[in-house]
């Protein structure tokens, strides 16, 4: 009789609810309850999505071995793969102990709780497995709004009914194990744990195919309240909701007399509750890779938006060995509490058909808190520049041209000189002054070693500025073209005002790029695209291709050999990295460059054997920059000391060497005879 009387009632709320039409879709069938064989001519239709099951799973972002170093995601769900089969059993005996004979409504639930829900009481289930499918993915998966999400669950008849209605059709497409998996892939669980894959590693360390009775029951009796069941927060209210779990396993004769006894008597179990957090600031010191490894895939075709709910396995280049010697360096040379002191290194594999990124650091931990820096250091160009590295592009340029070959004499005005090609906004030269004394003449290999400005700087006035600096775009200062607030680029302004000071560096300045440069000259010319990706798969494990830049032969292979050659006595007795070099023990041929800036707020290193290239970095990156002073630890100071053969050329002597042991010595290339001399 009280069934009976609440069916009067329920037929009393449909009629004044305008809702006859769509209840009557579930047939009536005896006289106590609905049974749903069928939602025919309904006008509710599954959606593609719902019937598709797909949901959102984080995306997974891991070193060159595999092992993950951030997870991107909105919601933290992993793949679930196989589930216990006392997960499944937990689950169905506290949720829907008929779910494996009803059609995807129950009846007498369902009654009850429409009833109760629409005469203004507090909202109580009797939901199936399948309904509560079907609103927590309108909730988790299709809703987009708070408006949405509110709707998706609101107690209302008319929720209730559409509800029932595609959860009929889902039973009809679907096998009992599919939307039991389905369902367990989507539930929330508490502590940012969505689905059990998620709600396994969150509180127990384990997969879902490991999970015992007693863990089980646990995860299964917080789907209902994962805020008051939490067994953190409230251990006795989760040991008591376990225990209904395991009276209802044991009732239904899932588990036997001993099982659930052994699982009542355990322990909650669980320590440290929680999911990895989102983004690269998790990352730790591969933060700077991570986020760089974002910025590309945004540009290849993947934007944090589809990353963070894709469930994409991203297999960077990342060495994770490489990595902590940079750290261990870039901390030693610049300690991080230093003033105003950055320090930043990359390292980029050469190579005829990549350029993989090895690894990427800075001297500041990555993140948001005090101390840390979340701007992306060693990617994102510097403004106080490179100093004399840019002399590279000028000597490139005149290898290319014909102008001098690495064995060509130049001249070297007295610190100083007036040179014609160098002047000031007013047009009246201005002196272009070096940092030591040299020679009157150098070979342009003796001048790359030894640096002094005037050679460059006259150099330069024989090739013309624009062919410098279409050189260091060849050759991979990419970031030169990008448009400024006035829509012209660094580049653009260079060869529009014909700026002589070009060849000393004074742009704004990637380090990775440097590194990628260096990269360029030591595969033979060719250009790749500084990638930090060596696979990305989808959720079903296929491949996803990327819109990468294609290689491209920058110069020509002869000329990249020979200029390699005509940089390799940096680190030699008389070189501006000398001291470095001997310091830290290094024994190899090696490309080099130093560069300081002239008022020594920032300096730079590059370099690159035949397996490795990398640069350094080391700038003030206050809003003030001031000049910068060597010592332990590097300073702000009044008057700088700060020179590309210091604190760079160190660090990346000392982080390279170690990185580089246990590898063949490999020598440097043979020069192009075309390009020993001016032709």
């Amino acid at each position: 009789m009280r069934i009976a009387g609440a069916g009067t009632r329920l037929v009393g709320l449909v009629v004044a609810g305008g809702l006859v039409a769509a209840l009557m879709s579930l047939p009536l069938v005896g006289g106590l309850g609905l049974v749903a064989e069928r939602a025919s001519g309904s006008a509710t239709e599954l959606s593609p999505e719902l019937r598709s099951g797909i949901v959102p799973e984080a995306t997974t972002v891991t070193d060159s071995a595999g092992a993950p170093i951030a997870y991107l995601y909105d919601q933290f769900r992993i793949p679930d793969g196989s589930v216990s089969a006392a997960m499944r059993a937990a689950i169905v005996a506290i949720e829907d102990r008929r779910f494996f004979d009803h059609g995807g409504v129950d009846p007498i639930g369902t009654l009850r709780a429409v009833v109760h829900d629409a005469s203004g009481g507090a909202q109580q289930g009797g939901s199936t497995l399948t309904q509560q499918y079907v609103k927590n993915y309108e909730l988790y998966v299709t809703a987009t709004t708070d408006a949405e999400r509110a709707a998706a669950v609101a107690p209302s008849l008319a929720r209730k009914v559409t509800e029932a209605e595609l959860a009929v059709q889902l039973d009809h497409a679907l096998s009992k194990d599919e939307i039991l998996a389905r369902y367990l892939d989507l539930v929330y669980f508490g502590h940012g744990a969505y689905g059990v894959g998620a709600a396994a590693q969150a509180y127990f360390g384990t997969t879902p195919d490991r999970l015992t009775v007693a863990q089980s029951a646990l995860l299964a009796g917080l789907v209902q309240s994962p805020a008051e069941d939490d067994p953190v927060a409230h251990p006795d209210a989760a040991l008591t909701r376990r225990g209904l779990v395991l009276d209802a396993m044991h009732a239904q004769g899932a588990i036997d007399d001993a099982q659930y006894t052994a699982a009542s008597a355990e322990p909650l179990g669980v320590g440290d509750v929680g999911v990895p957090r989102a983004g690269c600031s998790a990352a730790g010191d591969a933060g700077y890779f991570c986020a760089y490894v974002s910025s590309y895939l945004q540009a290849a075709g993947l934007p944090p938006a589809l990353l963070a709910g894709g469930g994409y396995t991203v297999r960077t280049t990342l060495d994770r060995s490489a990595l902590g010697h940079l750290v261990t360096s870039l901390t030693a040379q610049a300690p991080p509490d230093g003033s105003h002191v950055a320090d930043v290194m990359s390292v980029v594999a050469p190579g005829a058909d990549r350029h993989p990124v090895v690894a990427i650091a800075a001297n500041r931990p990555f993140g948001n808190g005090e101390g840390e820096s979340a701007y992306d250091l060693p990617v994102v160009p510097e403004n106080l520049g490179a100093g004399s590295v840019y002399k590279i592009f000028t000597a490139a340029a005149a290898l290319d041209r014909g102008i001098a070959g690495i064995d060509t004499v130049l001249d070297v005005p007295a610190s100083g000189s007036t040179l014609p090609n160098y002047r000031g906004a007013d047009g009246r030269p201005l002196p272009v002054r070096n940092a030591g004394t040299y020679p009157a003449q150098l070979s342009l290999t003796d001048a790359l070693a030894q640096s002094p400005n005037t050679a460059f700087v006259e150099l330069e006035g024989r090739t013309g500025v624009a062919p410098a600096v279409d050189m260091a775009q060849r050759l991979g200062l990419t970031s030169l073209d990008t448009p400024g607030p006035d829509g012209r680029s660094v580049a653009d302004v260079a060869r529009a005002e014909d700026q002589a000071s070009f060849t000393l560096g004074v742009s704004p300045t990637s380090d990775l790029e440097l590194a990628n440069v260096m990269a360029t000259i030591a595969s033979h010319g060719t250009w790749c695209p500084p990638t930090p990706i060596a696979s990305v798969t989808d959720r079903d494990g296929n491949a996803v291709a990327l819109a990468e830049p294609p290689c491209t032969q920058a110069v020509d292979p002869g000329l990249a050999d020979t200029l390699m050659v005509g940089l390799g006595r940096d680190h030699l007795p008389g070189g501006t990295s000398a001291a470095a070099a001997a310091s830290s023990g290094w024994d190899r041929p090696i490309a080099a460059k130093t560069g300081t800036t002239q008022d020594q707020e920032s300096a730079a290193f590059v370099g690159a054997t035949p397996q490795l290239a990398g640069a350094v970095i080391t700038f003030d990156d206050s809003a003030a920059p001031r000049p910068i002073c060597d010592g332990s630890p590097p300073r702000s100071c009044a008057g700088g000391t700060l020179f590309g053969g210091t604190v760079p050329a160190r660090t990346f002597y000392r982080a390279m060497g170690p990185i580089l042991e246990g590898r063949p010595v490999a020598p440097l290339p043979d020069p192009d005879p075309r390009y020993l001399d001016a032709r």
